[in-house]
């Protein structure tokens, strides 16, 4: 099963530069990350834009949208900021049937020592080779439905909402 990974920017791939948190949206980590652990699956990865989450567009979505459409595979991952994932995986679901798509992301920056960000991508890769079709989020070690779910800003971290 070959996955095909698309890169958004976000959290997962900034680089910050002082104690004020200015930061730039580096390189994708995806693949330093999963070469670093030893991933034996067939990927690619292909960027789709460089951005911090807030400042995606629809206009930026609906790219991210033909993105997927695009890719020869039915099992894809989408690294993405974290304060718009749930907007983009419903733009998402709103148009793309018969594929798995995972939308992944990180509280902390890849960079960082202390990042969720390898426990959210192998949370990611694990889902998007078992799930049935359909448009999920993976964070804080859960899967979640789009539809259902939110990120506590306070806690800093994805919830079910009730």
């Amino acid at each position: 099963m070959k996955i095909s990974i698309l890169t958004t920017g976000g959290t997962i791939d900034k680089i910050y530069f002082d104690a004020k948190s200015n930061y730039h949206v580096g390189d994708p980590q995806i693949k330093v990350i999963l070469d670093r652990v030893g991933a034996t699956f067939e990927y690619d990865v292909t960027g789709v834009f460089q951005k911090d989450s807030l400042d995606i567009t629809d206009e930026d979505r609906q790219t991210l949208v033909d993105h997927v459409l695009r890719t020869d595979t039915a099992h894809v991952i989408v690294t993405h900021g974290t304060d718009t994932m749930v907007e983009s995986a419903m733009a998402i679901s709103q148009r793309v049937k018969n594929k798995t798509i995972v939308l992944v992301g990180s509280l902390a920056p890849a960079r960082f020592r202390e990042t969720d960000a390898e426990f959210n991508i192998g949370v990611a890769v694990g889902a998007v080779q078992s799930l049935a079709s359909g448009v999920y989020i993976a964070m804080n070690g859960q899967i979640f439905d789009p539809e259902q779910v939110r990120k506590n800003r306070d806690a800093n971290r994805f919830e079910k909402l009730i």
